[in-house]
């Protein structure tokens, strides 16, 4: 089992594997065109001809914010799609990201006369993913809020820091990825106890927002004009007093997930020279094929971990079916990932909660 052309996990497109990017209720059909314009621009790794591009779109009718989410925003989840379907590497992946990163720079808009208040933006920490926290910030700015960006991956410690600092009204937390989740509940819970209300938004919270509404947020979002629709709206909620994530998250009294989480590195060994007996086509892998091979049961075990964090089987059963998407678009038969969750199965015999999430993925996967 590898994706042999596969990203390392902390460097994989900012797309997740539990539904699509959600869209805007309020579309407007000429930014069609031009997103296609934009992409053909960003292929090409044409940074003049995609600021071109922006430019025109704005100098034909286009209002900033439509040009922002609807023609770059459109352009980068289409750079994720043709990734996942094996017609994008990973080079080209990251050139084109740094395309959008710069076009949105250049993007032109009046600056508002008056600000509606302080809003933090920032990805929870370990979240890479960057560019959707990017939209959020400056779509709130073209709404008139006075905006601190923080970027990727920021350490709960320093954005409290720059909470009280600031002194934000709000704070809007980001992520991508799934394996997330316990990194944003301790995020959430610290900015909360400084007495700041937290917005979250991003795919690791699922497409519903299940998962927002679990760790305690005081709002959820599924993109960036209903989040900026929320804040106009008023004020969230002063959220609840301090406390701990066991208050939230009752199940972790039973450590599997501190557990699986220590162990995650033994678990990923004995699963690797396990698949060597049993899945025969591995004992012909090169060094590389090998590497890979240990990143994916790495990703698979942070992914069990995170399930376990909120006691869901869906989150991983959704994460290995688009894993079986991926390695079938790479050539690797998706049949391979059986005989790995097999293995991590034996493995944690003593852990009802895990063998119920592996049980239920190896079912929907068989």
């Amino acid at each position: 089992m590898t994706t042999t052309s596969a990203p390392h996990r902390d460097e994989e497109p900012a797309r997740h594997h539990i539904g699509s990017r959600p869209a805007s209720a309020r579309r407007d059909e000429r930014a069609v065109a031009w997103a296609d314009k934009l992409w053909s621009s960003v292929r090409a790794a044409d940074e003049h001809s995609a600021l071109d591009v922006v430019g025109d779109a704005r100098a034909a009718g286009l209002d900033a914010e439509t040009v922002l989410l609807e023609v770059i925003g459109a352009v980068q989840h289409r750079v994720g799609a043709e990734w996942a379907a094996n017609r994008m590497s990973v080079v080209e992946e990251h050139a084109a990201t740094a395309i959008n990163d710069r076009v949105i720079a250049a993007l032109s808009a009046d600056r508002p006369a008056t600000f509606l208040g302080r809003v933090t933006v920032a990805c929870v920490d370990k979240e890479w993913h960057a560019l959707p926290a990017r939209l959020l910030a400056e779509t709130l700015r073209l709404r008139g809020w006075q905006v601190g960006y923080l970027g990727a991956q920021v350490p709960t410690a320093h954005l409290v820091s720059h909470v009280h600092r600031t002194g934000a009204d709000t704070v809007c937390l980001s992520a991508a990825l799934s394996t997330r989740l316990p990194v944003a509940h301790a995020a959430i819970t610290a900015v909360q106890a400084v007495g700041t209300p937290v917005m979250v938004g991003g795919l690791a919270f699922g497409a519903d927002g299940r998962w927002a509404r679990q760790l305690g947020a005081d709002a959820w979002a599924p993109e960036a004009r209903a989040a900026a629709d929320r804040l106009a709206a008023g004020p969230l909620p002063r959220p609840r007093a301090p406390h701990q994530a066991i208050d939230d998250l009752p199940h972790l009294a039973d450590q599997e997930f501190t557990l699986v989480t220590r162990t995650s590195r033994t678990l990923v060994r004995e699963t690797l020279q396990g698949l060597e007996q049993r899945f025969p086509a591995m004992r012909g892998y090169d060094d590389d094929q090998r590497e890979r091979t240990a990143e994916d049961l790495a990703h698979i075990v942070e992914f069990l971990a995170a399930a376990l964090y909120v006691d869901d089987e869906d989150l991983f059963t959704h994460f290995l079916t688009w894993t079986a998407e991926i390695l079938t678009a790479r050539g690797v038969p998706a049949g391979s990932l059986l005989p790995a969750l097999e293995l991590l199965a034996e493995q944690l015999r003593d852990f009802p909660r895990a063998r119920g999430i592996i049980a239920a993925a190896r079912e929907t996967l068989a």
